[in-house]
């Protein structure tokens, strides 16, 4: 067989290169088309580094396709269409999968290997601080790629470096790793990150800094050991009942690095615990406070927390620790603005979002009384008495949407915030479930051209390590008053605006009423509701303090937070549409809620909520009855190709040294089988 075709073909499923042996057919191994005396000054591996920036970490397009727009077809967020996940048989086993793309490990590992190699040869000239800082940022770069993998396939191969043209050597390292096994080897790239990086490196925290190592260090370890403690016993951890990779003898005498899984689980959450800890003290007193108000005219006193997530300039801010710059005379452009303008391209917070915030006096909807008691009768009642995160967030008709330079001759900016249009599904002005939100919002006409706005992009903030700190600490102890857990509690919610015994997650989990919660997804675990009202509240502060960050769909995998709906629908639904006053905002013939397919809005048979998937009732419909979901879409199938170019005939699946996922067939164009 061909070298260059090996080279293409195997590299695919073993970390060399594109999904598509076709597409790397006319590429050159790296060591040819990069010189050999590349990567020996400091310039030339910063330039490098930086190209990875935009590769691997999450930025902004628009407001839908971008950091806001990820937590979509989540119970936080949903557009006019849903996923295919949440039906039967659309979710299919491919020949190909674009996901399972190893190009960025492939490249961060090649430039890495020359980086360290001629660093360590003493090659590269320039400043040492420099050198180290940018070969942490590959450390980290390769651990946040590696992460994105863990998150979609579980189980995968390690690869630390660019691999030869050897075909036999190729196919050995397709090998999966368990996936705690990977878990471990995206710490040590984080360890080696911290040890490489420089403390306040860049002013402007565009770049990487140990902090955001730390911060992500906890992160991959509270993921691993939520994930291992949610499906322990099942297929989907190592030893498990059912687990595939057992079927292979190179992982069938598997035995976890400390011996037991409840030992394995204890490590990631103390790693977790350690180093959001570190990152936490650091932070804590210098959260950005939300002042409970929107701005509505430039003589208004500016909401710092507001505007945190809008701004075009970050690096004020104490608790952003890395995040995305854009610039328009530059043109590194997006259209989180123009997005905003028209109900986020029509992606819109659920009804369990919103209801998922607590009231402004600490306690949940359903238990707050005197002058907090919840009304969704309208937009502008659901915020009068809000949590003040959701009361900032929410869009209300009639609010000002453009106040700043309204003389610019952009034409995209919506100067005053219309009734939602929920009877059209065109991204330009159709809103989905009623709900739309304010996050990211800059009320500056021009940042709303089409392709020139240059709103920054929040990629990792200080708020995060005191949440998950708050939960590794308590599924360490389940003693509430452990360690820091309330102290941090507190902070973040007083950051959030809350005063008083608001403030206090006592006030919130005393009046938590489990049964109550049924629409949030994270008050499941493995089908079944929670019992623990501190764990759930712990979550629930998680869910609406980094809602449209980006985060939502990380959390309800290692929660396991889906199973439930195996055997009992869930229905998305959006705002209060029938029987209240925001019915009247649409003309009665247009309100067609016959369940036909040119139905416009669901019937309020249904529900008196907007349910946006329930319009169409027709059998051509696959979301009529609700979202349904099976346990093989935990984790991604993978493809069918993968193992063909595995196999020790390159043909025949089974003799592939990769195994499948659980629950997910050997053959392409099949759905999962539970």
């Amino acid at each position: 067989m061909n070298k260059n075709i090996i080279l293409g073909c195997i590299a695919a499923a073993s970390t060399l290169m594109l999904g598509s042996c076709e597409d790397f057919l006319d590429k050159e191994p790296l060591s040819s088309v990069v010189p050999t005396e590349y990567y020996k000054d400091e310039a030339q591996i910063q330039a490098a580094v930086n190209k990875f920036y935009s590769q691997v970490l999450p930025s902004h397009a628009n407001w839908s396709f971008g950091i806001f727009g990820t937590d979509n077809y989540t119970d936080n967020q949903t557009g006019f269409y849903p996923h295919n996940r949440y039906t039967a048989g659309q979710w299919k086993v491919a020949l190909e999968n674009n996901n399972w793309n190893w190009e960025n490990i492939r490249n961060i590992n090649y430039t890495l290997k020359q980086s360290l190699t001629n660093y360590q040869n003493k090659e590269v000239t320039g400043s040492e601080k420099n050198i180290r800082q940018y070969i942490g940022e590959l450390y980290f770069l390769r651990a946040y790629a590696y992460f994105t993998m863990l998150q979609k396939w579980g189980d995968l191969p390690i690869i630390k470096e660019d691999l030869p043209l050897d075909e036999e050597y190729l196919v050995e390292m397709n090998k999966r790793s368990p996936r705690n096994e990977v878990a471990r080897f995206i710490l040590e790239d984080l360890g080696y990150a911290v040890e490489y990086m420089s403390d306040n490196f860049d002013s402007r925290k565009n770049r990487i800094s140990p902090d955001v190592a730390k911060l992500m260090i906890s992160r991959v370890a509270l993921f691993e050991a939520s994930w291992l403690e949610n499906f322990k016993g099942t297929a989907f951890v190592p030893n498990g009942e059912g687990w595939p990779g057992k079927s292979k003898d190179y992982n069938a005498s598997y035995e976890y690095p400390l011996g037991t899984i409840d030992k394995e689980i204890e490590f990631f959450l103390k790693e977790a615990v350690a180093n959001a800890e570190a990152v936490s003290e650091k932070y804590k007193n210098s959260l950005t406070k939300n002042t409970g108000t929107v701005p509505q005219a430039e003589t208004d006193a500016v909401n710092p927390y507001f505007s945190m997530f809008g701004n075009t300039d970050m690096s004020t801010f104490p608790d952003v620790l890395l995040w995305r710059e854009y610039s328009k005379g530059l043109g590194i452009v997006n259209n989180v603005e123009v997005g905003i303008q028209h109900g986020n391209n029509g992606v819109g917070l659920t009804r369990s979002m919103v209801e998922s915030f607590v009231m402004k006096d600490g306690k949940p909807i359903y238990a707050s009384h005197d002058g907090f008691a919840y009304n969704d009768e309208t937009l502008a009642a659901v915020r009068e008495n809000a949590d003040p995160r959701l009361h900032i967030f929410l869009k209300e008709p009639d609010q000002k949407n453009l106040f700043k330079n309204l003389s610019s001759q952009e034409t995209h900016g919506v100067e005053i915030e219309p009734k939602p249009d929920i009877l059209t599904m065109n991204v330009e002005i159709g809103y989905s479930t009623g709900y739309a939100i304010r996050k990211g919002g800059t009320f500056d006409k021009a940042l709303c051209g089409n392709g020139n706005g240059y709103t920054g992009a929040i990629v990792f903030r200080a708020t995060e390590a005191l949440l998950n700190y708050m939960e590794a600490q308590y599924l360490l102890t389940k003693n509430l008053t452990s360690g820091k857990i309330l102290e941090y509690w507190k902070l973040v919610r007083e950051a959030a605006g809350f005063e008083g015994a608001a403030a206090d997650p006592n006030t919130m989990i005393g009046a938590t009423e489990m049964d109550k919660e049924k629409l949030d997804w994270g008050a499941y675990t493995a089908g079944t509701l929670l019992q623990d009202e501190v764990l759930y509240n712990i979550r629930r502060e998680r869910r609406c303090e980094l809602m449209a960050e980006g985060l939502r769909w990380m959390d309800l995998l290692r929660w396991r937070s889906m199973d439930q709906m195996i055997s009992t629908p869930y229905h998305v639904e959006g705002f209060h549409l029938w029987n209240t006053p925001m019915q009247s905002w649409y003309e009665p013939e247009r309100l067609v809620a016959d369940g036909s397919s040119s139905a416009t809005v669901s019937n309020v048979s249904l529900s008196e909520y907007l349910r946006p998937f329930e319009k169409n009732m027709t059998s051509g419909n696959l979301y009529r009855d609700g979202y349904i979901w099976f346990m093989a879409h935990y984790l991604e199938p993978l493809p069918i190709k993968q193992f063909q170019l595995t196999a020790s005939d390159r043909v025949t699946v089974e003799k592939s040294t990769l195994y499948q996922n659980p629950y997910w067939p050997m053959k392409a164009d099949s759905p999962a089988e539970r």
